[in-house]
């Protein structure tokens, strides 16, 4: 897994190249090392409404995500972390499956 921040100087994590397999845990250490009131844009090749299901389970409340596009090619999501995080209250998926 990349173990690089991939969040560019514009805001903007671009996983679009990256397989299921790296995407998901890579979006969670990212997500749980962004410090409360941080926020990240997330450029994806499919729609991440499972890891946002996933999210809601772990941390209820703890996230907000805003869709600035939807298309057949990309998705945009702004995550913004609103609160320190705890354990999560389920396990952390590893893959998108589907895809």
């Amino acid at each position: 897994m990349p173990s690089e921040n991939l969040i560019g100087t514009d805001g903007v994590m671009d996983v679009r190249a990256l397989p299921c397999s790296v995407k998901h845990p890579l979006l969670v250490r990212t997500c749980v090392e962004l410090p409360a009131g941080g926020h990240f844009i997330l450029l994806n090749d499919h729609d991440p409404a499972q890891l946002r299901s996933q999210f809601a389970a772990q941390w209820p409340g703890a996230f907000t995500w805003e869709y600035l596009a939807r298309d057949a090619e990309h998705f945009r999501v702004k995550i913004t972390k609103l609160r320190a995080l705890g354990e999560p209250a389920v396990p952390v998926a590893t893959r998108c499956d589907g895809h």
